[in-house]
């Protein structure tokens, strides 16, 4: 058995666990990520990046990468698949980063990676099996597999960043409690065949809502809603499925993923729980339709840096810096989850879609057209 000692366990080195490990180490916090990929997840996964997360990027110093790397999505539009209903504009909001940034997530993974790396060059091991992990008063211990070696870290803290099935949530027994939601999709990475440029659009047929997203080298994200999970969703059925509904054919187009997803929204019962951390979807999962999650994750992972960074100087605050950081995010992301619930409820199968049509054309073409612009930003969580 081979042992170390570090400050922080973080467990998962996806976009989270990366983020978190650069705020830590930029506050001088010792801190090691074990990741069981050896490379970035290999496809496009999650896309925006919200102007709250480009502020937390300027504050780390890694914002200029990102919007080298990204699509700037200026507007919004909304479209009932026979005309334009009105269209948000995202300039009109507050400067530097007025849009929401389109950036694949194999991309978003490798910059992260290597920032982290160059500020910590050890603290990232790949190919790391967590199996188990336990805690006593003054440490947290974690046991991993690595090259046929069970080898343990001892820190002071173990952060979950380990998704939405977090072993590191499960051995602690924390209660993850929620709902699935009956919404369902299919989504798929097309050639751009359009003429929408750099925006994003929203349509909205009777039959059920389709997003089309801007992204790098001249791709659209395509995302439609179903009435049940696709178990195996092929670019054909989407292609027929934009087609019927909006009068758009994406047959023979180049195609780099597919994929189908429901819809949940789960909460842990606490963020913490004796020396166990809890961040990004291993804390809580909103619905993906408003593209909030990812940037939940990084709000999160800054808030906990912050509380792990004035507890390292006044230790016996311990509990009121961490309930401090709990508090905060859950009502961040109650907030969050309540417009994702929105988005979705907008974009529901209609049997009489006049009505919507009038919502949203009124809503866009009004002063309330800035408000909108924010709440599709995220502005107003913190």
């Amino acid at each position: 058995m081979t042992k170390n000692t570090f400050k922080i366990t973080i467990v998962g080195g996806g976009p989270i666990g990366l983020f978190l490990g650069i705020c830590l180490s930029k506050q001088g916090i010792d801190c090691t990520i074990l990741e069981k990929r050896a490379e970035p997840v290999p496809d496009s996964r999650s896309l925006g990046i919200h102007p709250v997360s480009l502020e937390l990027f300027r504050k780390t110093n890694i914002a200029s990468k990102f919007l080298d790397a990204g699509i700037h999505i200026k507007k919004g539009l909304a479209h009932n698949g026979k005309r334009l209903l009105g269209s948000i504009n995202f300039e009109q909001l507050e400067r530097p980063y007025n849009f929401i940034l389109a950036c694949p997530q194999f991309e978003t993974e490798k910059i992260l990676r290597e920032h982290f790396l160059a500020l910590n060059p050890q603290g990232l091991i790949t190919e790391a099996l967590v199996t188990n992990i336990e805690e006593n008063m003054d440490e947290a211990i974690c046991y991993y597999q690595k090259d046929g070696k069970e080898i343990s870290l001892s820190s002071t803290y173990i952060v979950g960043c380990d998704g939405k099935n977090s072993l590191v949530r499960q051995q602690s027994r924390i209660f993850y409690g929620g709902t699935k939601y009956p919404d369902t999709y299919i989504m798929g990475d097309f050639e751009d065949n359009t003429t929408i440029g750099d925006n994003a659009v929203v349509f909205l047929p009777k039959q059920g809502l389709i997003e089309s997203f801007p992204l790098p080298n001249q791709m659209r994200r395509w995302v439609v809603k179903t009435d049940s999970l696709v178990e195996k969703p092929t670019a054909q059925l989407i292609s027929e499925i934009t087609l019927h509904r909006i009068d758009h054919d994406l047959k023979n187009l180049k195609n780099t993923m597919l994929s189908s997803f429901n819809v949940q929204y789960f909460e842990a019962e606490c963020f913490f729980k004796n020396r166990v951390l809890l961040c990004g979807d291993a804390a809580h999962v909103v619905s993906p339709i408003g593209g909030q999650g990812m940037n939940l994750g990084w709000i999160g992972a800054w808030l906990l840096a912050k509380a792990l960074s004035e507890i390292n100087i006044y230790p016996e605050q311990e509990t009121e810096f961490l309930l401090g950081f709990q508090n905060q995010q859950k009502n961040i992301v109650k907030k969050a989850s309540r417009r994702a619930e929105w988005n979705m409820r907008i974009g529901r199968k209609q049997r009489f879609p006049i009505y919507r049509e009038l919502f949203v054309t009124l809503l866009l073409n009004s002063p309330l057209n800035k408000v909108a612009a924010q709440k599709f930003a995220m502005k107003g969580l913190t």
